[in-house]
């Protein structure tokens, strides 16, 4: 049975989160084509955070981080390299796993891959069509996507652009709306392709993280984590499609999203070229370290990457462990850096207490945060 601790409240982006048992976290993974980058680590430390900061709370958790290697950049990146889009996949997953090994991030309890998940996009594209929020049209079904933006919070230009940066294709005549997006597409010869209802084609991006979270924790979520860069269109229509498929109309409970990392004041993107490979990093520094810079800073505020802050971070780490090394200390400096954490993740507070008092509470931050 769980030690469940009915006193221990979670406040998460600014308000409490009451959880039962386990807490639901769906994290929205990698499209493995590529190589971790600064950016990328952000995300997911953050998430294992959290997970770790609910059971140090007593609760138990249930983490799905999703594969999508269903997706048209991996398709083309795997043809260039004249590699089949499933093996390619499959090894830069691979290394993903070492870099999330590497900083010590706990593997999740389930991994859907997009590629085994289709079956539940095409039933998930079913249900749409009978609650009339999709319609078909040549081969594509669309997710009625017009009430998407204001529930997100965007106006209609800002949503326009990030939808047309993202890929979703605004102006496709063929929707009756810009803002509707596909559930499922047609696939011409070189890209993959499943049998459906609506004729041989590929699941949308959004559907398939929509799917995947259905299939493998149900109807709601508790918290949906990802890159601030996720928020729109991603996780707005992910949501929204669950939502209306399973009448619950809420997906997630609470988002998640970890700050975006720049450098000379650029989003780091492969896009701009001004990547920082976490295996770099790892090359000169402890993984210990690493995780300690994404850490040490609030989680959803975005930042600027600095080569001169990991040697920072390791010696910062080296006087939390020298801190850890004095007695016990006392049980209110415990309590001190267990209620930071537990008040939206606030690490900075966490620490400095911990290096101020030492001991036990030293301990534990090193333990929650798993910096060892």
């Amino acid at each position: 049975m769980d030690s469940f601790d009915a006193g221990a409240g979670l406040v998460l982006a600014g308000r409490p989160l009451p959880l039962t048992s386990p807490a639901r976290v769906y994290v929205c993974g990698i499209t493995p084509y590529d190589v971790t980058h600064l950016g990328h680590a952000a995300t997911f430390v953050w998430a294992d955070v959290l997970t770790r900061v609910i059971r140090m709370a007593g609760t138990a958790t249930e983490v799905t981080r999703n594969v999508t290697d269903v997706d048209d950049v991996l398709t083309r990146t795997a043809v260039e390299r004249d590699v089949a889009y499933d093996e390619f996949g499959l090894r830069q997953e691979f290394w993903f796993d070492r870099t999330m090994a590497d900083l010590q991030v706990r593997a999740p309890d389930h991994t859907p891959h997009a590629r085994h998940h289709v079956r539940h996009v095409i039933a998930l594209a079913g249900a749409l069509l009978v609650t009339g929020d999709a319609y078909e049209r040549d081969g594509t079904v669309y997710f009625r996507g017009a009430r998407v933006p204001a529930a997100a919070g965007l106006d209609r230009d800002t949503a326009l652009a990030r939808s047309a940066e993202y890929g979703d294709e605004p102006d496709d005549p063929r929707r009756d709306d810009p803002f509707d997006v596909p559930l499922w597409k047609p696939s011409d010869g070189g890209q993959p392709a499943w049998p459906s209802p609506w004729g041989r084609g590929r699941p949308g991006w959004h559907a398939e993280c929509a799917a995947m979270a259905l299939a493998s924790l149900g109807g709601v979520v508790d918290v949906l984590a990802g890159g601030a860069d996720l928020e729109f269109p991603h996780h707005a229509y992910q949501s929204a499609m669950a939502a209306a498929a399973t009448g619950a109309g809420l997906f997630a409970r609470r988002g998640f999203r970890a700050g975006v990392v720049s450098v000379d004041g650029a989003k780091m993107a492969k896009s701009t070229g001004n990547l920082v490979l976490v295996q770099d990093l790892l090359g000169s520094a402890p993984g210990a370290a690493v995780r300690l810079l994404l850490l040490d800073r609030p989680w959803s505020q975005p930042w600027e990457y600095r080569p001169e802050d990991v040697a920072t971070a390791g010696g910062r780490l080296e006087e939390l462990y020298v801190a850890a090394g004095r007695k016990p200390g006392s049980s209110a400096a415990v309590d001190a850096v267990r209620d930071a954490l537990l008040t939206d993740l606030d690490v900075p507070t966490a620490l400095a207490t911990a290096l101020e008092e030492g001991g036990d509470a030293a301990r534990l931050a090193i333990g929650t945060l798993a910096l060892q």
